[in-house]
């Protein structure tokens, strides 16, 4: 009977407690006189200064609430044209993109205590300026909209030298619609080539993203400018040279389509053997030897204007082209300086059907091809092509 009137004495004062509550203090549970509940205000913490100079470029800026929690943001250059969102999750906001340089940028972040007050704070602060050369700007291949044959690698161009290869190759993504295996091999600190292991499969969708902007490249040189590009993939198309048969044989699919007479370097400039990329298609090119190091006195100089239906295959100068000079050599003998030379209906043919990207594979020649002599990327082995990711070398794994 004690135990029941003490539990019910218990309950009457939690009741009387609640009932005596006020919005501004609660009552002392001895004394019975009411004491005020502190309010709990917001801080908010940028990770900029106000009136700040010379801050980097690859800064993200934050906002940090303590005691609360950051409801609104809002960082936009001083005059108006250019606006950098955010995201906003448990540690705060932050910002989604890094700086742009020489910008006086205007913040402006509120936030709300855990007692409901709000707090604003304002800062104007200013990047540092950069030179032209302090600056690397990335181009990529293929263009956006470009449809590429199987062989075509991704190439990102820096016009200012990369130091800091494994931090962009961490901001370097390239995704696709098939399962693809791919990685990136850098050629040189200006140079970055992607490919996957094997061709690319036929009529793949592929993204290049690239988020380089005000990214620190090493030496004091920052990336320039993000780049977002999409191509397609066409169908497989593949050329195979057989340089001692003197025969071009055009497959698609592994199917031969068509078998077309050529005729490629005599004894002196013998074609080279391997797989080569088409580069680049002119439906009309002058080829001057001089641009590939031959003196306009040496015997074997030549300078013919308005060749028909050429592809370019090396950075040497061989290419795919018409040869109405040397008909009657296709398909019997190796005659010209280098080039694989064919017929004009024969070239015009095959030009129609080719793309930037297509293979060319040549066969039977005593001649290797060199690295880097154009797009040779894919005779290097894939263990070793994995091997010139940045990220590879420095252990962190692709």
């Amino acid at each position: 009977m004690k135990l029941r009137r003490l539990t019910a004495a218990l309950g009457t004062a939690a009741l009387l407690c609640v009932a005596g509550c006020s919005a501004d203090g609660v009552k002392d549970a001895i004394t019975g006189e009411e004491k005020d509940t502190p309010p709990v205000p917001v801080t908010l913490t940028p990770n900029v200064e106000q009136k700040a100079s010379d801050v980097k470029v690859s800064t993200r800026v934050k906002v940090r609430a303590d005691n609360g929690e950051v409801s609104s943001v809002r960082l936009r250059s001083a005059d108006g044209k250019t606006e950098i969102k955010g995201r906003t999750g448990s540690n705060g906001w932050t910002a989604a993109e890094r700086l742009e340089p020489g910008t006086t940028y205007q913040l402006k972040a509120t936030g709300v205590g855990e007692d409901g007050t709000y707090k604003t704070v304002r800062r104007t602060f200013t990047t540092q300026q950069l030179t032209l050369a302090q600056q690397t700007y990335p181009s990529v291949a293929p263009l956006q909209g470009e449809t590429v044959g199987v062989g075509m690698p991704v190439i990102v161009t820096f016009d200012v030298p990369v130091k800091n290869r494994a931090l962009f190759e961490k901001h370097m993504s390239v995704t696709t619609n098939k399962d693809v295996e791919g990685s990136w091999n850098w050629m040189s600190d200006r140079e970055a080539h992607f490919r996957p292991e094997k061709f690319w499969p036929a009529h793949t969708k592929v993204k290049v993203d690239l988020s380089l902007n005000s990214l620190p490249a090493g030496n004091g040189v920052y990336g320039q400018q993000d780049q977002k590009v999409e191509f397609a993939v066409g169908k497989k198309a593949v050329s195979i040279v057989n340089v001692a048969r003197h025969r071009l044989t055009y497959t698609v699919d592994g199917k031969a389509i068509r078998k077309i007479p050529v005729t490629t370097g005599d004894d002196g400039h013998r074609t080279r053997e391997g797989i080569k990329v088409v580069m680049e298609k002119f439906d009309s090119v002058d080829m001057d030897a001089a641009t590939t190091g031959v003196d306009s006195e040496d015997p074997g100089y030549y300078n013919i204007s308005d060749v028909r239906w050429a592809m370019r295959v090396t950075n040497s100068g061989e290419f795919l082209h018409a040869a109405p000079w040397s008909v009657g050599a296709q398909g019997n003998a190796n005659v010209s300086h280098g080039c694989t030379g064919m017929s004009t209906a024969n070239a015009k043919w095959l030009y129609d059907r080719s793309r930037r990207g297509d293979v060319i594979k040549y066969v039977n020649s005593p001649r290797g091809l060199e690295d880097q002599n154009g797009w040779t990327d894919w005779n290097v082995p894939w263990d070793k092509w994995k091997q010139g990711s940045a990220l590879q070398a420095d252990g962190t794994g692709a």
